[in-house]
Protein backbone atom coordinates (compact mmCIF):
# COMPACT_ATOMS: atom_id res chain seq x y z
CA UNK A 1 0.00 0.00 0.00
CA UNK A 2 1.30 3.44 -0.85
CA UNK A 3 1.65 6.44 1.21
CA UNK A 4 -1.02 7.86 -0.77
CA UNK A 5 -3.44 5.01 -0.77
CA UNK A 6 -6.96 5.35 1.67
CA UNK A 7 -6.95 2.48 4.06
CA UNK A 8 -8.59 -0.71 1.97
CA UNK A 9 -12.08 -2.26 2.64
CA UNK A 10 -12.16 -4.50 5.51
CA UNK A 11 -12.84 -8.05 3.76
CA UNK A 12 -13.19 -11.52 5.84
CA UNK A 13 -13.99 -12.08 9.49
CA UNK A 14 -15.21 -9.40 11.61
CA UNK A 15 -11.87 -7.78 14.08
CA UNK A 16 -11.57 -5.71 16.27
CA UNK A 17 -12.10 -1.95 15.31
CA UNK A 18 -14.51 -3.12 12.71
CA UNK A 19 -18.06 -1.03 12.02
CA UNK A 20 -20.57 -3.41 12.10
CA UNK A 21 -24.12 -2.87 11.48
CA UNK A 22 -26.89 -4.96 12.88
CA UNK A 23 -30.19 -5.30 11.47
CA UNK A 24 -33.34 -6.66 13.46
CA UNK A 25 -36.21 -9.09 11.88
CA UNK A 26 -37.86 -5.89 11.41
CA UNK A 27 -35.22 -4.10 9.02
CA UNK A 28 -34.30 -1.92 12.16
CA UNK A 29 -30.66 -1.12 11.41
CA UNK A 30 -27.68 -0.55 14.55
CA UNK A 31 -23.84 0.22 13.80
CA UNK A 32 -21.69 -1.05 16.55
CA UNK A 33 -17.52 -0.66 16.62
CA UNK A 34 -16.52 -3.95 17.54
CA UNK A 35 -14.51 -4.27 20.81
CA UNK A 36 -13.29 -7.18 22.69
CA UNK A 37 -15.26 -7.35 25.76
CA UNK A 38 -17.71 -4.67 25.22
CA UNK A 39 -21.79 -5.58 25.14
CA UNK A 40 -24.23 -4.08 22.58
CA UNK A 41 -27.25 -3.47 24.59
CA UNK A 42 -30.72 -3.74 22.39
CA UNK A 43 -34.92 -3.64 23.41
CA UNK A 44 -34.49 -7.17 22.53
CA UNK A 45 -31.66 -8.24 25.03
CA UNK A 46 -27.75 -8.06 24.71
CA UNK A 47 -25.33 -8.61 22.42
CA UNK A 48 -21.69 -9.39 23.21
CA UNK A 49 -19.13 -7.98 21.07
CA UNK A 50 -16.97 -11.38 21.14
CA UNK A 51 -19.76 -13.38 19.68
CA UNK A 52 -19.06 -11.07 16.59
CA UNK A 53 -15.55 -11.39 16.44
CA UNK A 54 -13.95 -14.00 14.22
CA UNK A 55 -17.58 -14.23 12.31
CA UNK A 56 -17.86 -14.52 8.80
CA UNK A 57 -19.54 -11.53 7.40
CA UNK A 58 -23.40 -12.25 6.74
CA UNK A 59 -23.67 -14.04 9.79
CA UNK A 60 -26.80 -14.03 12.06
CA UNK A 61 -26.22 -13.51 15.71
CA UNK A 62 -28.51 -13.83 18.81
CA UNK A 63 -29.53 -11.48 21.50
CA UNK A 64 -29.56 -12.64 25.52
CA UNK A 65 -33.12 -12.85 24.51
CA UNK A 66 -32.98 -14.89 21.29
CA UNK A 67 -33.77 -12.72 18.95
CA UNK A 68 -31.98 -12.73 15.81
CA UNK A 69 -29.46 -9.97 13.94
CA UNK A 70 -28.12 -10.06 10.73
CA UNK A 71 -24.50 -8.65 10.82
CA UNK A 72 -22.76 -6.81 7.93
CA UNK A 73 -20.43 -4.11 7.46
CA UNK A 74 -22.38 -1.12 6.32
CA UNK A 75 -21.86 0.54 3.27
CA UNK A 76 -21.41 3.86 2.25
CA UNK A 77 -24.59 4.58 1.17
CA UNK A 78 -25.86 3.08 4.82
CA UNK A 79 -22.68 5.52 6.19
CA UNK A 80 -23.83 8.28 4.60
CA UNK A 81 -27.30 8.24 6.08
CA UNK A 82 -26.78 7.59 9.42
CA UNK A 83 -23.58 9.93 9.84
CA UNK A 84 -23.41 12.57 11.76
CA UNK A 85 -24.82 16.06 10.12
CA UNK A 86 -23.42 19.78 10.23
CA UNK A 87 -25.73 20.35 6.94
CA UNK A 88 -27.92 18.09 4.96
CA UNK A 89 -26.32 15.56 3.54
CA UNK A 90 -26.61 14.75 -1.02
CA UNK A 91 -28.54 11.15 -0.46
CA UNK A 92 -26.67 8.41 -2.31
CA UNK A 93 -28.80 8.94 -4.82
CA UNK A 94 -28.05 12.33 -6.36
CA UNK A 95 -23.85 10.82 -5.24
CA UNK A 96 -24.12 8.12 -7.82
CA UNK A 97 -25.53 10.16 -10.04
CA UNK A 98 -22.95 13.37 -9.33
CA UNK A 99 -20.12 10.24 -10.38
CA UNK A 100 -21.75 9.16 -12.94
CA UNK A 101 -23.32 12.36 -15.14
CA UNK A 102 -19.60 13.94 -13.99
CA UNK A 103 -17.55 11.31 -15.13
CA UNK A 104 -15.51 11.27 -12.37
CA UNK A 105 -13.00 7.94 -11.52
CA UNK A 106 -9.53 7.44 -10.44
CA UNK A 107 -6.48 10.31 -11.13
CA UNK A 108 -8.71 12.91 -11.63
CA UNK A 109 -8.37 16.45 -10.05
CA UNK A 110 -11.84 17.52 -8.32
CA UNK A 111 -12.46 20.49 -6.82
CA UNK A 112 -15.80 20.68 -4.28
CA UNK A 113 -18.04 23.35 -2.84
CA UNK A 114 -19.32 23.42 -0.37
CA UNK A 115 -18.21 20.08 1.72
CA UNK A 116 -21.17 20.22 3.74
CA UNK A 117 -21.43 16.92 6.43
CA UNK A 118 -18.54 15.29 4.05
CA UNK A 119 -20.87 12.81 2.84
CA UNK A 120 -20.54 13.62 -1.26
CA UNK A 121 -16.68 13.95 -0.37
CA UNK A 122 -16.57 10.37 0.79
CA UNK A 123 -18.08 9.74 -2.51
CA UNK A 124 -15.50 11.59 -4.44
CA UNK A 125 -12.35 10.59 -2.26
CA UNK A 126 -13.46 6.51 -3.08
CA UNK A 127 -13.95 7.66 -6.96
CA UNK A 128 -10.63 9.44 -7.52
CA UNK A 129 -8.39 6.85 -5.65
CA UNK A 130 -5.11 7.19 -4.36
CA UNK A 131 -3.25 8.79 -7.63
CA UNK A 132 -6.51 11.18 -7.79
CA UNK A 133 -7.30 14.55 -5.42
CA UNK A 134 -10.26 16.16 -3.84
CA UNK A 135 -9.81 19.85 -2.87
CA UNK A 136 -13.05 20.43 -0.57
CA UNK A 137 -14.05 24.32 0.01
CA UNK A 138 -16.46 25.44 2.99
CA UNK A 139 -17.03 28.96 4.06
CA UNK A 140 -18.44 27.43 7.35
CA UNK A 141 -15.72 26.09 10.37
CA UNK A 142 -18.53 23.99 12.26
CA UNK A 143 -19.56 22.11 8.36
CA UNK A 144 -16.02 22.33 8.04
CA UNK A 145 -15.26 20.00 11.19
CA UNK A 146 -17.95 17.82 11.17
CA UNK A 147 -16.58 16.86 7.29
CA UNK A 148 -13.79 16.27 8.53
CA UNK A 149 -14.99 13.91 11.53
CA UNK A 150 -17.11 12.41 8.84
CA UNK A 151 -14.44 11.42 6.58
CA UNK A 152 -11.61 11.00 8.79
CA UNK A 153 -14.06 7.96 10.88
CA UNK A 154 -14.92 6.56 7.35
CA UNK A 155 -11.45 6.00 6.11
CA UNK A 156 -9.65 5.55 9.62
CA UNK A 157 -7.22 8.64 8.87
CA UNK A 158 -7.86 11.51 6.80
CA UNK A 159 -6.95 10.45 3.47
CA UNK A 160 -3.56 11.86 1.96
CA UNK A 161 -5.43 12.92 -1.26
CA UNK A 162 -7.98 15.60 0.32
CA UNK A 163 -7.42 18.91 1.26
CA UNK A 164 -10.15 20.72 3.07
CA UNK A 165 -9.83 24.67 3.06
CA UNK A 166 -12.25 27.06 5.55
CA UNK A 167 -12.96 29.47 2.93
CA UNK A 168 -14.91 31.06 -0.16
CA UNK A 169 -14.51 29.19 -3.71
CA UNK A 170 -14.09 32.33 -5.93
CA UNK A 171 -11.50 33.77 -3.47
CA UNK A 172 -9.79 30.86 -3.60
CA UNK A 173 -9.66 29.17 -6.38
CA UNK A 174 -7.45 31.83 -8.22
CA UNK A 175 -5.02 31.38 -5.50
CA UNK A 176 -4.87 27.74 -4.91
CA UNK A 177 -5.05 26.11 -8.32
CA UNK A 178 -3.32 27.29 -11.84
CA UNK A 179 -5.65 27.65 -14.43
CA UNK A 180 -6.62 24.96 -16.58
CA UNK A 181 -5.29 22.39 -13.23
CA UNK A 182 -8.32 21.24 -12.51
CA UNK A 183 -10.55 17.92 -14.18
CA UNK A 184 -13.91 18.22 -12.62
CA UNK A 185 -15.76 20.49 -9.66
CA UNK A 186 -18.72 19.81 -8.02
CA UNK A 187 -20.81 22.80 -6.91
CA UNK A 188 -23.38 22.45 -3.86
CA UNK A 189 -23.61 25.88 -2.81
CA UNK A 190 -26.91 28.48 -2.39
CA UNK A 191 -25.33 30.64 -5.73
CA UNK A 192 -22.92 29.03 -7.82
CA UNK A 193 -23.11 31.29 -10.23
CA UNK A 194 -21.09 33.60 -8.69
CA UNK A 195 -18.33 31.39 -8.86
CA UNK A 196 -18.54 30.66 -12.69
CA UNK A 197 -15.50 33.12 -14.16
CA UNK A 198 -12.68 31.70 -11.60
CA UNK A 199 -14.62 28.05 -11.68
CA UNK A 200 -13.89 28.62 -16.00
CA UNK A 201 -10.33 29.76 -15.70
CA UNK A 202 -9.53 26.96 -12.96
CA UNK A 203 -10.98 23.83 -15.00
CA UNK A 204 -9.44 22.54 -18.14
CA UNK A 205 -10.81 22.85 -21.49
CA UNK A 206 -13.23 19.42 -22.00
CA UNK A 207 -13.24 19.41 -17.80
CA UNK A 208 -17.21 19.07 -16.42
CA UNK A 209 -18.88 21.42 -14.24
CA UNK A 210 -21.65 19.45 -12.07
CA UNK A 211 -23.80 21.73 -9.57
CA UNK A 212 -26.30 20.79 -6.86
CA UNK A 213 -29.32 22.34 -6.64
CA UNK A 214 -32.47 22.57 -4.59
CA UNK A 215 -34.61 24.46 -6.10
CA UNK A 216 -35.76 25.63 -9.80
CA UNK A 217 -34.83 29.55 -9.14
CA UNK A 218 -31.16 28.91 -8.71
CA UNK A 219 -31.44 26.25 -11.42
CA UNK A 220 -32.79 28.59 -13.86
CA UNK A 221 -30.34 31.11 -12.41
CA UNK A 222 -27.10 28.93 -13.25
CA UNK A 223 -27.98 27.86 -16.46
CA UNK A 224 -28.86 31.18 -18.17
CA UNK A 225 -25.61 33.06 -16.49
CA UNK A 226 -23.54 30.06 -17.43
CA UNK A 227 -25.05 30.46 -21.60
CA UNK A 228 -23.81 34.10 -21.09
CA UNK A 229 -20.45 33.54 -20.07
CA UNK A 230 -19.86 32.09 -23.84
CA UNK A 231 -17.37 29.78 -21.51
CA UNK A 232 -19.30 26.58 -21.37
CA UNK A 233 -21.30 23.97 -23.31
CA UNK A 234 -25.03 23.62 -23.26
CA UNK A 235 -25.84 22.76 -19.73
CA UNK A 236 -28.08 20.03 -19.32
CA UNK A 237 -30.54 19.21 -15.89
CA UNK A 238 -31.95 16.65 -14.58
CA UNK A 239 -33.03 14.99 -11.26
CA UNK A 240 -33.04 11.59 -10.18
CA UNK A 241 -36.05 9.80 -8.57
CA UNK A 242 -35.51 6.60 -6.45
CA UNK A 243 -38.84 3.92 -5.81
CA UNK A 244 -38.20 0.89 -4.59
CA UNK A 245 -40.58 -2.55 -5.18
CA UNK A 246 -42.40 -4.69 -3.34
CA UNK A 247 -41.81 -8.30 -4.39
CA UNK A 248 -43.35 -10.89 -2.83
CA UNK A 249 -44.96 -14.28 -4.90
CA UNK A 250 -47.74 -12.81 -7.38
CA UNK A 251 -47.41 -9.51 -4.95
CA UNK A 252 -45.20 -7.02 -7.41
CA UNK A 253 -45.90 -3.63 -6.74
CA UNK A 254 -44.02 -0.31 -6.11
CA UNK A 255 -43.38 0.61 -2.25
CA UNK A 256 -45.78 3.17 -0.68
CA UNK A 257 -43.00 5.13 -0.37
CA UNK A 258 -40.19 6.80 -2.45
CA UNK A 259 -37.26 8.76 -2.16
CA UNK A 260 -38.43 12.00 -4.79
CA UNK A 261 -37.09 14.89 -5.12
CA UNK A 262 -33.68 16.00 -3.35
CA UNK A 263 -32.45 18.28 -5.92
CA UNK A 264 -31.49 19.11 -9.36
CA UNK A 265 -28.13 18.54 -11.28
CA UNK A 266 -26.92 20.69 -13.80
CA UNK A 267 -23.77 19.62 -15.56
CA UNK A 268 -21.99 21.13 -18.25
CA UNK A 269 -17.98 21.10 -20.21
CA UNK A 270 -15.54 23.71 -20.23
CA UNK A 271 -14.94 25.02 -23.96
CA UNK A 272 -11.20 25.95 -25.18
CA UNK A 273 -10.76 29.36 -24.79
CA UNK A 274 -12.54 31.70 -27.96
CA UNK A 275 -14.50 28.56 -28.90
CA UNK A 276 -17.76 29.28 -30.01
CA UNK A 277 -19.82 25.93 -29.96
CA UNK A 278 -22.43 25.81 -32.82
CA UNK A 279 -25.81 27.83 -31.94
CA UNK A 280 -27.89 25.29 -30.93
CA UNK A 281 -31.46 25.53 -31.95
CA UNK A 282 -34.17 25.67 -28.96
CA UNK A 283 -37.76 26.64 -29.34
CA UNK A 284 -38.74 28.57 -25.87
CA UNK A 285 -41.87 27.61 -24.53
CA UNK A 286 -44.25 30.90 -24.90
CA UNK A 287 -43.80 33.74 -22.15
CA UNK A 288 -40.52 31.89 -21.14
CA UNK A 289 -38.89 34.61 -21.55
CA UNK A 290 -41.26 37.46 -20.45
CA UNK A 291 -41.02 40.97 -19.02
CA UNK A 292 -40.68 39.78 -16.21
CA UNK A 293 -37.41 37.80 -16.74
CA UNK A 294 -34.22 39.75 -16.73
CA UNK A 295 -31.47 38.01 -19.21
CA UNK A 296 -28.22 37.39 -17.65
CA UNK A 297 -25.52 40.55 -18.70
CA UNK A 298 -22.53 38.51 -20.49
CA UNK A 299 -20.32 41.00 -18.20
CA UNK A 300 -21.36 39.92 -15.29
CA UNK A 301 -21.44 36.49 -16.20
CA UNK A 302 -17.83 36.73 -16.99
CA UNK A 303 -17.14 38.47 -13.17
CA UNK A 304 -19.46 35.52 -11.33
CA UNK A 305 -22.46 37.56 -10.61
CA UNK A 306 -22.91 40.63 -9.42
CA UNK A 307 -22.54 40.73 -5.48
CA UNK A 308 -26.60 40.59 -4.74
CA UNK A 309 -26.97 37.96 -6.70
CA UNK A 310 -28.74 35.11 -4.82
CA UNK A 311 -29.79 36.93 -2.06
Amino acid sequence: MTDREPPLVRRGPFAAGDRVQLSDRKGRKHTVWLTPGKIFHTHHGQIAHDDLLGRPEGSVVSSSSGAGYLALRPTLSDVTLAMPRGATVVYPKDAAAVLGVADIGPGLTVVEAGAGSGALTMWLLRAVGADGAVHSYERRDDFADVATSNVQRYFGQHPPQWTIVVGDLAEQLPVRHEPGSVDRVVLDMLAPWECLAPVADAVVPGGIVCAYLATTTQMSRLVETARASGAFTEPQASETMLRTWHVEGLSVRPDHRMVGHTGFLVTMRRLAPGAVPPARHRRPAPGAYGEDWTPPDRAEARRGGSPEAGR
